[in-house]
């Protein structure tokens, strides 16, 4: 993807945003004149994430020949996935970019900035679907996450559980202790023969990546007809809308009260049958609850982070640093 110029309407301070994601991460550096964005690789939640958001900073701008580096008074925001309250160390980022003039820096999880850029200001729910999932809540009664629990444990209805349950169909119809599907064919079309599909994927450095990818050809499969494919699409919905009623309970939701669940993620994006379900599950448990497309990109959650309100609930979720 090229790069994208947004404008920015606040001159008075340079910012450099990263939504730094299992798949990939994407970083916007904002000056006076607009806003440049770049698509990075994805965060390996196995390692230290903190060092990777600083690394990937410093790639950016040393492949930035004709761009100056960032002068004295910048901010450097990031959501990031797998970002735990020990990992989160803001005065670490801050001391590995001063480098480059950054003298401020807010750190989230990322379903933080999900929620910002979905919901804003407003309470309700998000649920950010990628390779993984999580879903945040924001209420009366405070902030509530329900799962992203990782690939292992958790991460119901996300794009890996989606790949997940559609190679492990694939496997039975080949070995006949399944239905018949097409994702049997699909499946052989991308990791090949199916004898030896368990092997290629195990020993790929990039196995979490490539089981999610497959969600697509669940997708296209459903939209298809095929119907194991929708089984495990709406199956997906099941779990994605579930988990954002418990969040939205849980964050102090009452009946009657106004709240707002939306979504971020191309899974959702992209798949108009697990949206669609999903917005109809999430309105059948929660009538009166608004369900409706989110107000911008992740990106904008982040940019959102550096404006954050200190006595909005999700203010107890951001970490900061500053000279």
């Amino acid at each position: 993807m090229g790069d994208t110029v947004h404008p920015v309407a606040d001159q008075t301070r340079g910012r450099i945003l990263i939504d730094g994601g299992q798949t990939g991460t994407r970083l916007r550096i904002e000056t006076s004149a607009g806003a440049e964005e770049r698509e990075l690789g994805p965060i390996r939640t196995d390692r230290p994430v903190v060092e990777q958001i600083g690394a990937a900073v410093h790639d950016v701008v040393s492949a930035m020949p004709d761009e100056p580096a960032p002068g004295a008074g910048w901010t450097l925001a990031a959501g990031i996935t797998g970002l735990t309250p020990q990992a989160a160390r803001p005065s670490a980022l801050l001391a590995s970019v001063g480098d480059l003039g950054v003298d401020s820096v807010v750190l989230a999880h990322d379903s933080v900035t999900a929620y910002l850029a979905a919901n804003g200001d407003a309470y309700g729910v998000v649920t950010a679907v990628g390779t993984g999932v999580v879903t945040l809540g924001v209420g009366g009664a405070g902030v509530c996450r329900v799962d992203g629990w990782g690939y292992l444990f958790g991460d119901a209805g996300s794009a890996y559980w989606m790949g997940r349950a559609g190679i492990d169909a694939a496997l039975r119809a080949f070995d006949g202790r399944g239905e018949e599907t097409v994702l049997q064919d699909l499946a052989a079309e991308v990791f090949g023969p199916l004898p030896e599909l368990y092997m290629v994927v195990q020993g790929d450095p990039a196995r979490v990546s490539m089981v999610a990818g497959f969600a697509r050809k669940v997708d296209e499969a459903a939209r298809s007809g095929d119907a194991v494919a929708e089984r495990i699409v709406d199956e997906a919905a099941g779990e994605l809308a579930h988990s954002a009623v418990t969040a939205l309970g849980r964050s102090g939701h009452r009946p009657g009260e106004t709240a707002r669940i939306s979504w971020t993620g191309t899974v959702m994006g992209v798949n108009a049958r697990l949206r669609e379900r999903f917005a109809a599950l999430v309105s059948d448990r929660a009538p009166g609850v608004d369900v409706a497309a989110p107000y911008g990109q992740p990106l904008d959650g982040v940019r959102r982070l550096v404006e954050l309100d200190p006595d909005h609930p999700l203010s107890v979720e951001v970490y900061r640093s500053r000279r």
